[in-house]
């Protein structure tokens, strides 16, 4: 049996001094989406967080290919691509400076790759437009954008259907669908279908699973 690339073992997380999760394992595979799902303040924004290394978890483990992350931070970021909540583009930068200067923090630069990106979520008519004239979902694009662009092998996504309409949508579903099809891995935060198959956790008073398709039958205990 092949060991999972990402395996999250005893995860334990606090909010406020309440405890938000405990004890939460899971392994994901090459080319695996796993939906997170449950009820506002049920902890799917804070476990994406714990697994990006922006919150320290009160216990457990997130380890990749076996080595504990918390040994080499660094590395582990450059691994990560993330879409939080607040899209942290540069309202005063056009569209593909925002993506040109992410490329460039995370230590590259964009090339080719970044026309790809662009037409990815259908932004190409968009490239030269300041990010501070866009719309929401314009800028939910833009943000979903410079997740493709990263070519990081894990993608942690929170509601990234936010602002997006049913195009978009659709362009966001066959970006990640690709990525997962070239053994890339996601987990996303969603109170929406995400339409891909996938594994799901849902996070609240006790935890429950479901293989795919997504939406399928549930049952107790931590996702296998």
């Amino acid at each position: 049996m092949v060991p999972p690339l990402l395996e999250v073992t005893g995860l334990s997380c606090r909010r406020g001094g309440r405890p938000v999760f405990d004890r939460l394992s899971f392994g994901l595979g090459a080319g695996e989406l796993l939906a997170l799902t449950g009820r506002n303040g049920s902890g799917k924004t804070s476990l994406l967080r714990a697994l990006a290394g922006l919150t320290p978890p009160e216990a457990g483990t997130v380890a990749w290919q076996g080595v504990d992350v918390a040994e080499d931070p660094e590395t582990w970021r450059g691994r990560l691509a993330w879409l939080g909540h607040l899209e942290g583009l540069k309202g005063d930068l056009t569209v593909i400076e925002n993506l040109a200067v992410a490329e460039r923090l995370r230590g590259g630069e964009a090339g080719d790759r970044l026309d790809g990106a662009l037409v990815a979520l259908d932004l190409t008519g968009l490239a030269a437009r300041e990010v501070r004239t866009l719309s929401a979902g314009q800028r939910r694009r833009t943000a979903l954008a410079r997740v493709v662009l990263s070519q990081a092998p894990l993608w942690l996504l929170d509601e990234p259907l936010n602002a997006l309409d049913a195009p978009a949508q659709a362009a966001f579903r066959t970006a990640l669908q690709a990525h997962l099809a070239a053994g890339g891995l996601a987990i996303a935060a969603t109170h929406a279908e995400l339409g891909i198959e996938g594994r799901s956790l849902e996070l609240g008073p006790t935890l429950s699973s479901t293989s795919p398709p997504l939406g399928g039958e549930e049952h107790d205990g931590d996702v296998a």
